[in-house]
């Protein structure tokens, strides 16, 4: 898929996401137990939006003798204030997943990542609190706020899509969880 299809299929599932968090729902959770990792990076974003606000504000009364120009940063003013609410509702409406029943853990940020780990694939688990995540090969840090809480250590490499596509086989996984205390545990009994 080309570059542009992948931008618009990342909006569309923004939206998606926007629409999910209005009336309270949440995606692909099904029969499975979920794990919530929002709550650490709540006020960032909505600091981030009100900063958009403040600039859109600021804009206007600049360029308020430019019609024409107005009208243009004033569409992408809103639509960037948008964009960050539809940012922080797809990560409150795509929590981490655990499903004993089909037997595997889905690790999520936002609608960029979405990896399932089959249980037996899980070597070890534990509650882990890392701020600082350098690049490795076959690691993936799906950090919030820039920080991990859960490592898992993996038996055989599972792959890991991109944003942009491209594969990556991993076989250690930090991501963040609000409960991290709980899905370690739930993982713990899962695993048995």
């Amino acid at each position: 898929m080309r570059v542009g299809g992948l931008l618009v299929r990342h909006e569309v599932r923004l939206f998606a996401s926007l629409a999910l968090w209005v009336v309270r729902r949440t995606h692909g959770t099904g029969g499975g137990v979920a794990f919530g990792y929002a709550r650490g990076q709540g006020a960032m974003m909505a600091g981030f939006a009100f900063v958009c606000l403040v600039e859109t504000v600021a804009l206007s009364v600049l360029l308020r003798d430019w019609p024409a120009v107005h009208a243009v940063f004033l569409f992408l003013d809103v639509y960037t204030i948008v964009f960050v609410v539809a940012l922080h509702a797809s990560s409150v409406v795509r929590p981490h997943v655990l499903d004993v029943e089909r037997g595997s853990l889905r690790i999520r940020r936002y609608v960029h990542v979405d990896l399932p780990v089959p249980l037996e694939r899980i070597g070890s688990v534990r509650r882990e609190l890392r701020m600082t995540h350098e690049p490795a090969d076959g690691e993936l840090n799906v950090e919030v706020g820039s920080q991990t809480t859960v490592t898992l250590e993996l038996t055989e490499p599972v792959t890991h899509v991109t944003f942009l596509g491209r594969r990556r086989a991993v076989r250690v996984v930090r991501f963040h969880a609000d409960d991290a205390d709980g899905l370690v545990r739930a993982l713990g009994r899962a695993r048995v």
